[in-house]
């Protein structure tokens, strides 16, 4: 199918750019009827134009082809029918050939052959359908009838020997409802046409009989109710059929039980028969005459095989017809859901009964128009016309939709995004950046060596292989996995990365490069705690010597706490900036002076401050001491306490949490800045407003219209000549958002969003946190699988280890996978999503926008296969 290539810049030096959406173009198109076919199919399979829906007061019944939709979900009834028969008989199906033929529109001429072929075909099947089916039901008569004289025959030979026993039944309402053994033997004549068992002479006494087949869950529940309504006055025997027999009702084997069932009276066996019928059995009338039990056999069993052969015969013949449908369903498929696709878009036109054209209006990327150009050109020489469809650009107020042109890598991310919401029409897109913000943050929670390989691995094989699953099929359980592959790649690659930097792979350390620390010698092997002595700096990543001390966790902590306040700084900082490009695009200065400054420096005054004190604590020498062997410097300070301290005591420093000179000067400027900003982005912006709206309507502006060149559809109706009718029309000064101010609403969003973003700084940055906590759950869990499982299996006897070492790797493997990397890779992953639509995109993404959905035929094809 064709979609919209990836463009990079177009010949009026638009650029095609995932940092925003693409420039949209608002284009009407005359659509002359003989042409109006092929050129919305032309458009259908170029898929760059979303159609408005110019009718949308026009109820779906009453619009143009409304006619043509209903004999098309005809068509589409009686290709699921095929479908549902083919998939039933495991047929394989041809795929579609992408081809020319199957690319243009189809002429009317076409579309009634192909009904009347899905009509033929649809008729042998049903036929074909009833008549197996019959069949089925006759063949299901016969071998109950088979089985029932097979096994019935004993029953009537036993009850013949029995005469007092059977009496005794009949006369005794307290005798027991089974006296006798149920012997196998062959049974009576049955009579396939069902009905009534009339009263047959036993032996010299009026005794009646009914025969017949039931399931045989329900022969205890049978008994029963027969033993309990009747009150004893009856003779039962029943027996297992001993192999299952396919009910074409349930169509599937069903176990059986053949019975028969003597009794006294023309009013007790009829209430036998209605039991028997309630309860799901089939009756069959039986023959007293041993003789003519033997001929009803031998019919039976010549009828037996002359309705296998026929039935044998059904099948092949239906077998036959359902592979001649198959060679060509999926290009019935495509072309019906095509049309039914074509016939909706059309829907949306206005019909100009004067001009004898179709009107449509649609967005377009600027940078797709010279190829609707080249579509329209298309379609007018596939229908042999001299009759061109005209285009023109419309000049309107109205927002467009966004598009972001993105490609099988980029696609994830850009969901992700979506998910949140669509970004306004030419709003920083947040997905750019994403495509390396999301991957690491999740690697700072997951970082593990061995982990991100395998992660990796998994992520790399459905990225090569993404071209045969994709023809394969995909489950729905699989599909999100696959469509997030390229995601998956780059998670694993970074935690590839930060577990090298954390020195862990399985829990374990990488002795990569020579240590930094020396432990000593004296003292090794008893209780003493050892401090190791610091010999160099290991080049890059956590020195491996530090795992397994006793202050390991005290200092991974404060390492890895610090971090994820840096970045969090860090991304939030960098999306307030984003705020300022979608300012500066949309020209409003107001914003940036009123707005974007104030918060930088809020952010910058309090959280960059508490940033630059983390990484001057860093590279502070703390234990470093002068010539005479005395400190430089105080224990190191706690930065909270620095930080809480900051706002209490402005100006005052306690000794213990000095960090360098001059720093209570410092920090009261930082704190008058920080508290001078929010008054700043509270009152300035709303009293800027006030002054402007009032100013305007001083100098006679509050009215104040603007003329505008577009083309009215309106007006097409009308008994001008042919081409495109130009007017005039008044916008009103809502454009430049002048109309109705209300200070008190303006006022009252500005102080919703002032306490938002003040709350949402701290609130924020205590969130990424979290970058901290996961990591460190992650670590300790790996730990705990590695030191109970593998650990023991190791420490084990000579003897014992290969079974421990064979059983503990699979369970510990298993274990692995199933809570480290499911488990624990969904909540970093949540996490990371968190991080990336409530910290980061709120500081400059508003997602009001409208999702760009074109006519594609491949999107429809898509969404109908999901």
């Amino acid at each position: 199918m064709a979609t919209l290539p990836a463009y990079k810049t177009s010949a009026s030096g638009v650029k095609s750019s995932l940092f925003r959406s693409e420039e949209m173009t608002l284009i009407q198109l005359y659509i002359p009827t003989e042409i109006a076919k092929p050129t919305v199919s032309e458009l259908g399979e170029l898929g760059a134009v979303e159609f408005r829906d110019l009718n949308s007061e026009t109820a779906a019944f009453h619009r143009t082809f409304v006619n043509e939709i209903k004999r098309l979900d005809e068509m589409e009834r009686k290709l699921r029918f095929l479908t549902a028969n083919i998939d039933k008989h495991e047929i394989p199906v041809q795929p579609s050939m992408d081809s020319y033929l199957s690319r243009r529109a189809r002429s009317p001429q076409e579309i009634d052959e192909m009904d009347d072929v899905l009509s033929q075909h649809e008729y042998r099947v049903v036929q074909l359908n009833e008549s197996y089916e019959s069949l089925q039901r006759r063949l299901l008569e016969l071998t109950e009838m088979r089985f029932v004289l097979r096994e019935t025959s004993a029953f009537l030979q036993k009850a013949t020997q029995h005469q007092d026993d059977i009496r005794h039944s009949i006369d005794n309402p307290d005798a027991p409802l089974l006296d006798l053994e149920q012997p196998r033997s062959a049974g009576p004549s049955l009579d396939l046409e069902g009905g009534s068992q009339p009263q047959n002479s036993l032996a010299g006494l009026n005794i009646g009989f009914v025969t017949g087949v039931i399931p045989r869950s329900r022969i205890a529940t049978f008994e029963r109710v027969l033993w309990r309504l009747l009150r004893g006055n009856l003779y039962m025997n029943h027996v297992e059929i001993d192999e299952p027999i396919v009910d074409p009702a349930m169509d599937e084997p069903v176990n059986k039980n053949v019975f028969v069932i003597f009794a006294h009276g023309t009013h007790i066996l009829s209430k036998i028969r209605k039991i028997s019928e309630s309860m799901g059995a089939t009756l069959y009338r039986v023959d007293e005459d041993n003789e003519r039990r033997q001929e009803t056999m031998i019919d039976v069993m010549t009828r037996l095989d002359e309705l296998q052969t026929v039935l044998e015969s059904t099948d092949t013949t239906r077998r036959t017809e359902l592979i001649n449908v198959a060679e060509h369903l999926s290009d019935w498929t495509v072309t019906v859901k095509k049309e039914k696709a074509l016939f909706h878009s059309m829907n949306m036109f206005n019909y100009d009964s004067n001009r004898k054209c179709l009107i449509a209006e649609g967005w377009c990327p600027t940078l797709a128009l010279p190829d609707v150009q080249s579509a329209l050109r298309d379609a007018t020489e596939q229908a042999g016309s001299n009759i061109t469809s005209i285009m023109h650009q419309l000049k309107t107020s109205k927002q467009p939709p966004t598009f972001h042109r993105t490609n099988k890598f980029t696609s994830g991310f850009q969901s992700i995004i979506n998910a949140y919401g669509i970004a306004r029409y030419r709003e920083v897109n947040p997905g750019l950046f994403t495509v390396i913000s999301f991957p690491f943050l999740f690697a700072v929670m997951f970082g593990d060596f061995g982990h991100g390989i395998l992660v990796s691995l998994a992520a790399g094989w459905l990225c090569w292989r993404e071209r045969q699953i994709e023809k394969g099929g995909i489950d729905a359980n699989v599909r999100t996995f696959f469509d997030g592959r390229y995601i998956m790649l780059l998670m694993g690659i970074f935690s590839i990365y930060t577990g090298f930097i954390y020195n862990d792979i399985f829990s374990l350390t990488m002795h990569i490069f020579p240590s930094g620390w020396k432990w000593p010698e004296e003292g090794r092997g008893g209780t003493q705690t050892l401090s190791a002595e610091q010999v160099g700096v290991y080049p890059i990543g956590i020195d491996p010597h530090w795992h397994g001390t006793e202050n390991m966790l005290l200092f991974i902590n404060s390492y890895k706490m610090k971090m994820s306040i840096i970045f969090g700084v860090i991304q939030m900082t960098f999306g307030i900036v984003l705020s300022f490009f979608n300012h500066r695009y949309f020209k409003k200065a107001v914003n940036i002076y009123c707005e974007f400054i104030p918060q930088i420096i809020f952010m910058m005054s309090i959280f960059g401050y508490l940033s630059l004190l983390i990484v001057y604590k860093w590279l502070v020498d703390w234990s470093a001491t002068d010539e005479n062997g005395e400190a430089l410097y105080n224990s190191p300070p706690g930065l909270l306490n620095t930080l809480i301290f900051m706002f209490l005591s402005p100006g005052s420093i306690d000794p213990s949490l000095q960090l360098y000179p001059g720093q209570g000067l410092v920090q009261v400027v930082l704190v008058l800045v920080a508290l001078i900003c929010i008054p700043w982005m509270l009152l300035l912006k709303p009293f800027y407003l006030k002054r402007e709206h009032q100013r305007t309507q001083q100098l006679g502006y509050a009215n104040m219209t603007t003329t505008t060149t577009r083309i009215s559809t309106d007006s097409l109706n009308s008994d001008h000549g042919g081409g495109a009718v130009v007017t005039t029309e008044s916008e009103s000064e809502e454009m430049h958002q002048d109309h109705d101010f209300e200070f008190g609403e303006v006022m009252m969003h500005q102080v919703i969003h002032t306490i938002e973003f003040c709350l949402g700084c701290i609130s924020n940055t205590a969130s990424y946190l979290r970058l901290w906590a996961l990591s460190l759950a992650h670590a300790q869990l790996s730990d705990v699988l590695w030191t109970m499982i593998m650990k023991n299996c190791i420490s084990m006897s000579d003897g014992m280890r290969p079974l421990a070492m064979f059983a503990g790797f699979s369970m510990w493997f298993t274990l692995t996978v199933c809570i480290l990397l499911f488990m624990e890779g969904l909540s970093a992953f949540l996490h990371t999503l968190r991080l990336h639509w409530v910290e980061f995109d709120n500081k400059f993404y508003e997602a009001t926008g409208k999702l760009f959905e074109p006519f594609s035929f491949e999107r429809v094809l898509k969404e109908e296969e999901q």
